[in-house]
């Protein structure tokens, strides 16, 4: 079930440049610029404690939200965000405005499912994540939540592929010329480093008539 689209409050900003954003921030505001969809660009504002939620919570960048102007919604897509280096907290965002008819590229979240039954993970083999989120072209208005990876049935040396993840209609990849890895299930490390062992020729080292080294089996 898809979660709700976010809100946010918004009002077109009087004063653009550096000292007409210190001036929003200072009221309890995020500047914003707001593109696309047919329309010229324009200078807006947010409310600060509803872009920090979204922020902090996943659900402002690649995530199909809504801005509501004068009581009028308009869907759009966070695409861009500066932040504080030190504080980490928002400064300006960028939003796109988009409709059914918008296909945008988004990088989806992987959630990874089924850990507690997996045969590789129970016998103490580790997940080893290559890639968090997948990249894809969607409609703006039906982007993917997340996408789930199933390891109930995963063994310690099994490579899981993007080929396994189910693409809702209308979905693409953007990588298509590789079925490229997720994940791999790892074999714990002291029996990697036992069978490490196992493989070692059993050999000595002894010293032949001229002082040369010579490599053979002990007797």
């Amino acid at each position: 079930m898809a979660t709700e689209a976010t809100v946010f409050d918004c009002e077109l900003r009087k004063r653009a440049g550096t000292g007409g954003s210190r001036a929003v921030r200072r009221d309890g505001w995020v500047p914003a610029v707001l593109y696309g969809g047919g329309e010229g660009p324009a200078n807006i504002k947010l409310r600060y404690n509803q872009v920090l939620k979204a922020y902090q919570t996943g659900r402002l960048i690649d995530v199909l939200s809504k801005i509501s102007v004068d009581g009028k919604e308009q869907q759009v897509i966070g695409k861009e965000i500066q932040v504080d280096p030190v504080k980490d907290l928002p400064m300006h965002v960028d939003m796109m405005r988009v409709d059914a008819r918008t296909r945008v590229t988004v990088a989806v979240p992987v959630h990874f499912v089924g850990d507690e039954t997996s045969p590789g993970l129970k016998s103490g083999g580790t997940l080893n994540v290559v890639r968090h989120e997948i990249e894809v072209e969607a409609p703006a208005t039906e982007i993917p939540e997340f996408f789930e990876v199933d390891l109930a049935a995963a063994e310690i040396g099994d490579v899981i592929h993007v080929s396994t993840v189910s693409l809702p209609k209308g979905v693409e990849l953007t990588i298509t010329d590789r079925d490229f890895t997720i994940a791999t299930i790892i074999a714990p490390r002291a029996v990697t480093a036992a069978d490490d062992e196992d493989e070692t020729p059993d050999t000595q080292v002894t010293e032949g008539p001229a002082g040369a080294e010579i490599e053979g089996d002990e007797e």
